[in-house]
């Protein structure tokens, strides 16, 4: 269970990294999605693994910085 000190930590991580947001261009933008959205299909498709997280940011960073839009 989590106690309130670690959620309290955790939002306050969130909110600070979206508010880093504001300035960056929609390429810098994708390649930050893509990247969170690796680093949460790599850690569930390897039960949490540190290496399936990191390596899936890795890849997903990759793929949103070449996303075009």
């Amino acid at each position: 269970m989590r106690t309130p000190k670690r959620t309290l930590a955790a939002l306050m991580v969130v909110a600070a990294t979206l508010g880093g947001c504001a300035n960056m261009t929609t390429q810098q933008k994708n390649t930050a999605i893509g990247a969170a959205v690796g680093a949460v299909g790599g850690a569930v498709l390897t039960g949490g693994s540190a290496l399936g997280t990191v390596g899936g940011a890795a890849v997903g960073g990759v793929i949103g910085n070449q996303v075009k839009q």
